[in-house]
């Protein structure tokens, strides 16, 4: 007779087993019919599934953080039904969550079109609607194995194959269709309410390049068509603010074939570029770092040394000189470890703050490669900080400190950190791994940080923190991090003389703020949608002449402008003063200065933002005052905009 431990504490007796779903019918009716799955002492299950024994149960309805993916799970099996009841002889492959929706993989004779896009979302709808049970069953594997292959379903038939023999297979059916799944899922179809697809793309089987091409279509799916909606919105949203159409309109950046994955830099964007770096240098040398150039390549024996080769060789470019083998660096941390070597350092030296704007490459698959978001050369605002482990408390505070102050000036304030611990793959014993996490959460208890697990995605040789950053629109960017290192300086035997005079290992914390120049850029781009902040904006100030009469006082007072530190444009064509603020309005340019004979006469300029409001009448003096202050305010400006 199992004894049901429900959330508030109560208890639910029953003669015989029940199911969750008749659990939920035992609380409610309301409850019964908003069910999607339960939480048996802490896993997740189908109401299909039986309560034998005494169990802390909790009924899952799409109120529960959970909901989303069991729901997103689901409707990627309404696809594929939908994809295979149009094209019975398309294969299903693999059909995962992912961020914000799922997709999944078909192989079929060519590659689907937009047309069929509608034509599976509008089957969808129809067996949704058709409120089809969703059952499940188990198999043993090697009767599954030959069940999809006698369906021709070749590739599931692989995927169970290389499941171990002594494991049940479950089966998920609905209708007359089922699929291989470890589930849970949604009770019936008719739960899958607010979906959409997406998009097509092409993926190869289990993502190597010597296997067949897939079709694979995305999909979103929401709670409701109220979330289902406002995602839309969003992502309509994300395409007026993309980066790389901005960076075209204002002439900020172009990509082409002859450098896959880099960078030209136009003038203007070269500024913006400047402008971020000028700061972050004036910032890093306030905060006691010092700053360093190392190598570019670096041989092949150093990157053995550190592990690299072992754990990050596919991502390296290779040269070759002189029968020696180098690598264009990845990341700027060993050439580091060398610059400490020179000179033995004492305790009195730590902790010795080494920061770089360096530039590194990683040969990223041109499929992944996206705008400034991801690219193959980028500079990152690099530094590693050698301490001793009592050090390592106050480093870690002063950073975030540091980090968040930053942050709040490129104007954002909503940041939250994520703890990532020790991958599968990485250097160091287990031991210095428990050491080095030991030492990481202590630092986070004494900064005071409120920070969530993310497992398995530290660094290889260390655990991280990861600052996320929540833009405009909200978005997350994770961009800065933090990573206690004891395995670089043990590999690279970097030393210093303790307080006692015996030789020790420093303790290496690689740190970042803003993460990839190029990626922040374009963040800040869409964040802004290009409209930047006035100490940001590559041109800061526009001055316009009415007629030929004022060039000579419009040249003038850009001069006097630019004499106080603003960067200036003049507009002296003879085009009506309506054509050029437009103009200087989508390029967006914060301030639009004009002069007409009134304002020459009183040695003024009429003032006016991009967005249209009227600042009044004020002498050139005036306007570089209020430009200058606005300037100070960084992302904290008032700009309407």
């Amino acid at each position: 007779m199992p004894v049901i431990t429900l959330p508030d504490g109560s208890e639910r007796r029953f003669e015989s087993p029940v199911t969750v779903a008749e659990l939920a019918a035992s609380i409610g009716a309301g409850l019964a019919k908003a069910a999607l799955a339960g939480r048996v002492d802490g896993q997740l299950v189908d109401t299909s599934h039986r309560l034998e024994a005494d169990a802390k149960v909790s009924i899952v309805t799409d109120k529960d953080p959970e909901a989303l993916e069991i729901l997103r799970h689901s409707t990627a099996h309404l696809l594929a039904q939908a994809v295979q009841a149009i094209y019975p002889s398309a294969q299903v492959t693999i059909g995962p969550v992912i961020e914000d929706g799922f997709f999944y993989d078909f192989s079929f004779e060519r590659p689907f079109t937009p047309e069929d896009l509608e034509k599976f979302e509008a089957k969808m709808k129809e067996l949704a609607k058709a409120d089809l049970k969703v059952e499940r069953r188990t198999l043993a594997r090697d009767e599954a194995v030959a069940l999809f292959k006698s369906m021709g379903e070749h590739y599931k038939a692989e995927i169970i194959s290389s499941i171990p023999a002594d494991q049940d297979i479950s089966l998920y059916g609905q209708g007359e269709w089922f699929d291989l799944c470890r589930g849970p899922h949604v009770p019936s179809t008719g739960k899958l309410k607010a979906f959409k697809l997406m998009k097509l793309a092409g993926a190869y089987w289990r993502g190597d390049s010597k296997n067949e091409m897939l079709q694979r279509v995305y999909g979103t799916a929401w709670r409701n068509e109220v979330d289902l909606k406002e995602y839309l919105t969003r992502l309509e949203e994300a395409e007026k603010r993309d980066h790389r159409r901005i960076g075209r309109e204002l002439g900020l950046f172009h990509q082409q074939e002859e450098a896959v994955g880099s960078v030209f830099w136009h003038p203007a964007g070269y500024t913006l570029w400047r402008d971020v770096e000028h700061y972050m240098r004036g910032r890093l040398e306030t905060s006691g770092y010092v700053e360093v150039k190392s190598p570019q390549l670096l041989d092949r024996s150093l990157w053995e040394k550190t592990g690299h080769w072992d754990n990050y060789r596919e991502n390296m470019f290779i040269a070759e000189s002189e029968n020696r083998m180098l690598a264009v660096k990845p990341m700027n941390c060993p050439g580091h470890v060398l610059i400490y070597k020179q000179g033995m350092k004492s305790y009195r030296d730590l902790p010795l703050r080494i920061a770089e704007f360096g530039s590194c490459h990683r040969n990223e698959p041109s499929g992944a490669l996206h705008g400034l978001m991801r690219v193959r050369a980028f500079t990152q605002d690099d530094a590693h900080i050698f301490c001793t482990e009592d050090q390592i408390n106050a480093e870690t505070v002063a950073f975030c400190a540091l980090l968040q102050s930053v942050y709040a000036d490129f104007g954002f304030t909503d940041v939250h950190v994520k703890f990532s611990d020790r991958p599968v793959k990485r250097a160091g014993s287990d031991e210095t791994w428990d050491k080095a996490e030991h030492a990481l959460r202590s630092a986070v208890e004494v900064a005071g940080l409120k920070v969530t697990l993310n497992p398995g995605e530290g660094a290889f040789y260390g655990p991280k923190l990861e600052f996320v950053l929540r833009d405009a629109i909200g978005r997350d960017w994770q961009c800065g991090t933090l990573q206690v290192d004891f395995v670089l300086p043990e590999r690279l035997d970097a030393e210093y003389v303790a307080l006692d005079n015996t030789r020790r290992r420093p303790v290496m914390l690689h740190r970042a703020i803003l993460g990839s120049f190029e990626r922040f850029i374009a963040i800040l781009i869409e964040n802004y949608a290009g409209r930047l902040p006035p100490w940001l904006a590559p041109t800061q100030v526009v001055l316009m002449t009415i007629t030929d009469r004022q060039i000579d006082f419009v040249t003038k007072c850009a001069e006097s402008l630019r004499n106080q530190g603003l960067r200036v444009e003049t507009d002296l064509r003879n085009e009506k003063v309506g054509f050029k603020i437009r103009e200087h309005t989508l390029k967006r340019v914060p301030y639009l200065l004009v002069a007409g004979d009134r304002e020459v006469e009183s040695q003024s300029l009429a003032v006016r933002t991009r967005s249209g409001k009227d600042m009044g009448v004020m002498t050139v003096d005036a306007v570089a005052t209020l430009i200058q202050s606005e300037i100070a305010k960084r992302g904290r400006h008032s700009l309407e905009d």
